[in-house]
């Protein structure tokens, strides 16, 4: 694979912070975007800028051909049965608020029970802990154990007898680089009678997804962190269960038929995308799809689970360092602890020398509270990085630890 020349496709891999090269490593937050992205969304907005399925003139068509052409290639990136199955959203925290609102508070009753893991994201949580108090539904936790974070797949089994109606998890934790088995937490989950939502935010860009083969009935993720920009995600939903769903919101587009008292609602997916979508974000996420299938997501796998592995045993040698996840097979990002320094202090100091990190709780205050630790440092890989960009930074980590113990 010539991940050099997918790298120069980067524009802003080029740019020099504060007089170093710039080293991205904060790729679990957001991806940067290849030329191919930038370009389509630039000539959307030069050639066919317009609203969609709302005109009858030609920039309408246009418009309207890019937006359901993008629908279609999600569909066929998720493997969904039917381009209806999919729905444009802001990202994955607004798909997964959708299910919370449109499905949870119409379908959960009080005393039934939410299940989620202890190392989901706020995302994956707070619209949970909404709903649960708007139905009187109860809230549970799958537990996971020790630096590693282990998911408790008994437990999880065990609890998934009693009464549980929706089950939530995230595919790929944000934090520990767990690859959760997804399939077999849907298979368990219809068995037992019970929704399943997954979170694939970390997983889309880095592994293909089948959510016919997966088994779940919703799952959800952003654009912005496979390639694509800002401002526009996915939410994958069973259309068997997308026809009982009442609206998110209101207004233009989700209606069929509005009187002063009353309105008759749109079919799904459009029924959930009320107002003018981001249209050109739809141009850039249809781009961002293409490219990656040129790369391949299992190669990109590969490629950024070498270095993340590179790392993780490096900063393990090291004395007094904690890394969290798994110590063999992981996802491509490690967070991590240095002995006497803070997390902050480490990450400015990396930004001197051009190195872009993650530093906090990186949206997972419960587990950072449950393994007893402030704040950690997140490296995340995507394939533009190399593993001479590790080098360096292992060089800077050193150059740091002796400055800042």
């Amino acid at each position: 694979m010539d991940w050099a020349a997918f790298r120069r496709d980067f524009p802003i891999l080029e740019e020099v912070v504060h007089g170093h090269p710039l080293i991205y490593f904060d790729n679990a937050a957001s991806s940067q975007k290849p030329r191919q992205v930038i370009e389509a969304i630039s000539h959307f907005y030069a050639h066919s800028n317009a609203n969609v399925h709302r005109g009858i003139h030609e920039l309408s068509d246009r418009a309207t051909g890019i937006y359901e052409s993008a629908r279609q290639r999600a569909a066929r990136f998720l493997h969904a049965r039917d381009p209806s199955e999919i729905i444009f959203t802001r990202g994955t925290t607004e798909g997964i608020n959708l299910v919370a609102a449109a499905w949870a508070c119409e379908n959960i009753k009080a005393g039934e029970v939410i299940l989620l893991s202890e190392m989901e994201h706020h995302s994956n949580l707070v619209p949970w802990q909404m709903a649960a108090r708007k139905t009187g539904a109860k809230l549970r936790f799958v537990p996971v154990h020790g630096d590693e974070a282990v998911l408790d797949l008994e437990d999880l089994e065990r609890q998934l007898s009693e009464g549980v109606r929706l089950v939530a998890l995230t595919h790929i934790s944000n934090t520990m680089a767990v690859v959760n088995p997804v399939r077999r937490i849907c298979e368990a989950a219809r068995r037992a009678g019970a929704v399943s939502v997954i979170d694939a935010a970390q997983s889309a860009g880095h592994l293909p997804l089948d959510v016919q083969e997966m088994g779940c009935d919703f799952l959800a993720f952003s654009s912005h962190k496979i390639c694509g920009p800002t401002g526009i995600g996915v939410l994958y939903g069973r259309k068997e269960i997308l026809a009982g769903m009442t609206p998110y919101q209101g207004g233009g587009e989700m209606i069929s038929r509005v009187e002063y008292h009353s309105t008759t609602y749109n079919v799904p997916p459009h029924r959930f995308e009320a107002g003018t979508p981001d249209i050109a974000g739809a141009a850039g996420l249809l781009a961002a799809f293409d490219y990656l299938d040129r790369v391949g997501r299992k190669a990109i796998f590969h490629h950024d689970q070498a270095l993340a592995t590179t790392l993780a045993s490096e900063l393990r040698s090291m004395p007094g360092v904690r890394v969290f996840g798994p110590s063999g097979s992981r996802a491509g990002l490690v967070c991590f602890t240095l002995p006497g320094i803070h997390a902050l202090d480490f990450a400015t100091m990396a930004d001197q020398r051009g190195v872009a990190l993650r530093a906090g709780h990186h949206c997972n205050q419960p587990l950072m509270e449950k393994l007893g630790v402030a704040a950690t440092l997140r490296a995340s890989f995507y394939f533009y990085n190399t593993e001479s960009e590790l080098t360096r930074f292992l060089e800077i980590l050193h150059e740091l630890k002796r400055k800042l113990a």
